[in-house]
C-alpha cells in the first residue's frame, strides 16, 4: 500500500516533465529514430519505479538509522566526540546521495579527467566537514549572521583563484549534496544537539546546519579544482562530448552500477553496527527489518542512476540541443527562456522538500504564513533561477555576474531578518534541488551549452563553463525568497503587537475615563453627603441657641 502511494506521489510529480518531453520531442520537434523514444519510455519508466522503490526503502531504513545515530550522539556528552561523529555521519549520508551520484556522472562525461568516486567523496568529505563547523557553533552559540557572512565572504575571494570549469560546479555540486538522506542525518544531529548542549536550547540553532553545511562542497570543489589545474601544468584538458546513454545498452548501464550504488550505501550500515551494539540496542526484528530496508533502496537508486544514464538524460539533452539546431530560425533558441521558466516552477511545486518547508513555516509562524504561500513564492523564484541559467548559457555570461549580486542581496537581507529565518531560508536554498533538477534539468542544460558551444565557433566556453550552474541559481534564489517572507512574517508580527498596544491603549483610556467618571461621582455624591450632614447639625443646634438666648434673657 506504502509503495503505490509512493509511486502516485513520484509519478504525479513528474508529470510536468513528461508534458513538456512529449511536446517538444513529439510535436515540435519529433524524433528521428524509434529507437529514441524507446530509449526515452525505459529511461522515463526507471526513474519513477527507482525513486518510488527508493523512498520506500529510506524510511524504514537510512531515515531511521540517522535520527537514532544523531539521537544517540548527544549520550557521549563530549564536545569533541559530537563533533567528530558529526563529521563522519555528515561525509557518510552524502556519499549515498543520488543526485551527487548523477552530478558525478554528468562531470566525468564533459571531463574524463575527474574520476566519479574521488569526486564524490570530495563533496561529501566538504559536507562533513562543514556539519562539524555547525554543530561547533550551536555548543558555543555563535552568532549564525556572522557565521555565514565569513563564509561567503571567504567562498568569493577564493573563486578568484579558481579554474572557470569548476566554479558554476562548485556551485551545483553543494546544492546536489543535501536531498533525501544527508539532510535528515544533519537534522537529526541538529535537534538532539541544540535540545540538549546549545545554551539557548531552542529549535532555531537547528535551522542554519543544512546551510553552513552547503558551503563545505563549494569550497571542496574550489580548491579540487585549483589542484587539478596545477597538476596539469596550469591548462586544464578541453571539455570532452556529453552523450548520456549514447553507447551502452540498458542492461550493460546497469551492471556497471551495481559497485558504485553498493559503495555509496553500504559505508552507513557498517558504521551503523557498532551504534547498534553499544548504544541504540534495537530488538532483533526491529534491527531485521531495518538492515533490510536498505535492498530497496539500494534497488531503487541502482534503477533510478541506470534509467538517467540510458534515457532520461538523453531526453533533457535532446530539448536543449534542438532548440538551437541548424535548421531553426535564429529566434527560436529564446524559447528556452520560458520553457526554463515553467520546468523549474512546475519541478519545485511537485518538490516534496519544498513541501515540508511550507508545513514548518506554517506552524512556526503560527499560520501568519501559509505554506502554499512559501511553495508559489519558491516556484516562481526557481522558475526565474532557470531563465537566469537559460539566458546566461544562450549568452555566454560568466556565472558570477549572476551569484555575486544574488549572494550579495541574501547577505543584505540578513540584517534585517531575524535568526530563525536567516537559518531557513539558507537551509531551504539547499535542499529545493532535488533528484528530479539533477536528472533532467542539468542534463538539459548541459545539451544546450554543448550546441552553443558549436554554434560559437572559437569563441564558444568549455561545456564545464557554461552547462553547470542551473543547482547554483535554484540553490541560491531561496535565500532571497524565505527571507522576503520572514521580513513579511516580522511586518505582519509588528503590526499585531501595534494593533494590540492600540487596543490596550484604548481599553486603558476607556477603563481611565469610567474611572474617573465613577470618582467625580463618588466626589460628588461624598460633596451633597457632606451638605446633608451639616444641615442636619444645623438644624439641631438650633434648639440649643434658643434656649441659651431664653436662659440668658
Amino acid at each position: 500500500m506504502k509503495t503505490l502511494r509512493t509511486l502516485k506521489e513520484v509519478f504525479l510529480s513528474s508529470l510536468p516533465l513528461v508534458f513538456i518531453i512529449i511536446t517538444v520531442c513529439v510535436f515540435m520537434a519529433p524524433m528521428e529514430k524509434s529507437s529514441d523514444y524507446v530509449k526515452l519510455v525505459i529511461g522515463y519508466l526507471s526513474v519513477v519505479f527507482g525513486q518510488a522503490f527508493f523512498l520506500v526503502g529510506l524510511d524504514s531504513s537510512i531515515l531511521p538509522i540517522g535520527k537514532m545515530v544523531g539521537s544517540s550522539l548527544i549520550k557521549f556528552n563530549k564536545s569533541i566526540f559530537i563533533i567528530l561523529f558529526g563529521i563522519l555521519f555528515g561525509i557518510l549520508a552524502t556519499v549515498a546521495e543520488p543526485a551527487l551520484a548523477v552530478l558525478a556522472r554528468q562531470t566525468h562525461m564533459t571531463m574524463n579527467e575527474v574520476n566519479e568516486t574521488v569526486f564524490v567523496w570530495i563533496l561529501s568529505s566538504g559536507v562533513g566537514i562543514f556539519v562539524g563547523l555547525a554543530l561547533y557553533r550551536v555548543i558555543k552559540d555563535m552568532n549564525i549572521k556572522i557565521v555565514f557572512l565569513i563564509l561567503y565572504i571567504m567562498t568569493f575571494f577564493i573563486v578568484i583563484f579558481v579554474p572557470d570549469e569548476f566554479v558554476a560546479l562548485a556551485f551545483d555540486g553543494s546544492g546536489a549534496t543535501t536531498g533525501d538522506i544527508s539532510v535528515p542525518f544533519i537534522l537529526a544531529l541538529g535537534m538532539g544537539i541544540s535540545a540538549t548542549m546549545s545554551k539557548r536550547k531552542t529549535n532555531d540553532d537547528t535551522f542554519g546546519i543544512i546551510g553552513i553545511a552547503s558551503v563545505g562542497p563549494i569550497i571542496a570543489v574550489f580548491l579540487y579544482g585549483i589542484i587539478l589545474k596545477i597538476s596539469y601544468g596550469g591548462n586544464l584538458p578541453p571539455a570532452g562530448i556529453y552523450d548520456p546513454g549514447g553507447a551502452e545498452s540498458f542492461l550493460g548501464i546497469i551492471v556497471s552500477n551495481i559497485t558504485g550504488v553498493a559503495l555509496a550505501l553500504f559505508p552507513i550500515i557498517i558504521v551503523f553496527l557498532p551504534f547498534q551494539f553499544r548504544l541504540v540496542k534495537l530488538p532483533r526484528k526491529q534491527f531485521i527489518r531495518t538492515i533490510l530496508g536498505v535492498v530497496p533502496v539500494y534497488l531503487g537508486l541502482l534503477i533510478f542512476l541506470s534509467g538517467i544514464d540510458y534515457g532520461f538524460a538523453f531526453a533533457g539533452k535532446y530539448i536543449g540541443e534542438v532548440f538551437l539546431s541548424a535548421g531553426r530560425p535564429q529566434w527560436f533558441k529564446w524559447i528556452l527562456l520560458p520553457l526554463g521558466f515553467v520546468l523549474g516552477a512546475a519541478i519545485t511545486l511537485s518538490e516534496p522538500a519544498v513541501t515540508v518547508l511550507g508545513e514548518q513555516l506554517e506552524e512556526i509562524t503560527n499560520g501568519h504564513i501559509q505554506k502554499m504561500t512559501i511553495r508559489m513564492t519558491l516556484a516562481i523564484g526557481i522558475g526565474f533561477a532557470s531563465l537566469f541559467s537559460m539566458l546566461k548559457i544562450l549568452t555566454q555570461i560568466n556565472i558570477l555576474w549572476f551569484l555575486v549580486p544574488l549572494y550579495a542581496i541574501s547577505l543584505i537581507m540578513m540584517t534585517k531578518t531575524s535568526s530563525l529565518f536567516v537559518g531557513l531560508a539558507f537551509d531551504s536554498g539547499g535542499v529545493t534541488g532535488g533528484a528530479l533538477t539533477s536528472a533532467f534539468l542539468t542534463p538539459l542544460t548541459l545539451g544546450t551549452a554543448q550546441a552553443v558551444a558549436l554554434s560559437a565557433g572559437s569563441e564558444a566556453q568549455s561545456v564545464l563553463t557554461n552547462g553547470f550552474g542551473i543547482i547554483a541559481f535554484i540553490s541560491v534564489t531561496p535565500l532571497i525568497a524565505v527571507q522576503s517572507l520572514g521580513l513579511l512574517y516580522n511586518r505582519k508580527l509588528k503590526q499585531a503587537q501595534e494593533l494590540n498596544e492600540k487596543y490596550e491603549q484604548e481599553k486603558y483610556e476607556e477603563l481611565s475615563f469610567y474611572a474617573a467618571q465613577l470618582e467625580e461621582e463618588e466626589s460628588s455624591s461624598m460633596e451633597l453627603s457632606s451638605q446633608d450632614t451639616l444641615k442636619e447639625t444645623e438644624y439641631e443646634m438650633e434648639p440649643i441657641v434658643d434656649l441659651e438666648e431664653g436662659a440668658s434673657g
